[in-house]
């Protein structure tokens, strides 16, 4: 696993990781433990929304830990460690997507037709979009039964945005896409998921 992929960005804030990483590629394994702790909940989160299954998310999450230990080694700090161990738990749900709905997986690297042939746009911040409804306690179940609904390459997209809270350009490195088809995704990701939610209201009311 090379960490060569991505390059920080001039005037990055320092990676609250490093120290820890370092201690660990000097020998220190029990510096490991804390990286563990710290990203092991929101690695199972993005897993669960990704893979709609908790024995997937937690067999991810543990693989995503095992291969970054394996290859901390390779690690070079030219990206956040969190950022790098999102990659890897990425590259292991899309592999197990794949084995398991071959014919169902839409592939990332495909390009999404822009709207209107136009430069997409980013999707709108309003009061009751969903990445501000995913803090709410008491739409999660709700929103993660129409998060399930979605297309693999889109859900995939809205997770690492609005779950993770990564930015555009670090999705599109993630996932191997350019920026505008993560902003064209994720623009279509929210409507459809606001779409769902919709339906999703009035049969819990009804």
């Amino acid at each position: 696993m090379s960490s060569g992929q991505f390059t920080a960005a001039a005037g990055a804030p320092a990676d609250p990781d490093l120290s820890l990483v370092r201690r660990v590629q000097a020998g220190d394994r029990e510096a490991f433990q804390p990286l563990v702790r710290r990203y092991e909940h929101t690695l199972y989160r993005m897993a669960m929304a990704i893979m709609r299954n908790s024995a997937d998310a937690e067999e991810i999450t543990q693989e995503t830990f095992l291969r970054a230990y394996e290859h901390l080694h390779q690690f070079r700090g030219e990206s956040r460690f969190s950022t790098w161990l999102t990659q890897i738990a990425i590259n292991a749900a899309r592999m197990r997507l794949r084995k398991s709905h071959a014919a169902l997986w839409e592939s990332l690297d495909e390009p999404v037709s822009q709207e209107q042939g136009g430069t997409p746009r980013e999707a709108p911040d309003t009061h009751d979009n969903p990445e501000q409804s995913l803090q709410r306690s008491e739409t999660r179940e709700h929103i993660a039964q129409a998060l399930s609904g979605l297309p693999a390459g889109y859900r995939m997209v809205l997770v690492l945005r609005d779950l993770q809270e990564l930015s555009t350009q670090e999705t599109a490195k993630l996932l191997k896409l350019s920026d505008a088809n993560v902003k064209t995704r994720l623009l279509r990701a929210r409507q459809m998921l606001r779409q769902r939610l919709a339906r999703l209201a009035p049969a819990e009311r009804g």
